[in-house]
């Protein structure tokens, strides 16, 4: 089945393009073959498949939240070009309004 111009415009339409004439009799086979694609998909599916989001078994990839010592405030700090309130210091991009 080929989609007729009209089905074309619609598209279009629907997806806030402007075709030209020989931009609708372009596309008109390609959608169709893109269509005809689509529907093979849907025949591979057999009843006996669940449907599945992923291919392949997916298990949890997290790391366990155990506390532990972090790097020493003083060494961090010593790298930083400007410190302030043993914080690291940057210039201000968004100004006040006031």
């Amino acid at each position: 089945m080929v989609l007729s111009a009209e089905e074309v415009r619609h598209v279009a339409m629907l997806a806030r393009l402007a075709l030209t004439d020989d931009e609708v009799e372009a596309l008109a086979p390609q959608l169709s073959e893109i269509l005809a694609y689509a529907d093979q998909v849907g025949e591979v599916a057999a009843d006996d498949v669940p449907p599945t989001v992923h291919p392949y078994p997916l298990r949890n990839v997290f790391r366990a939240d155990d506390p532990r010592p972090s790097w020493p405030r003083d060494e961090i700090l010593a790298s930083a070009p400007e410190v302030e309130q043993d914080r690291f210091s940057v210039p201000r991009i968004v100004a006040e309004e006031g």
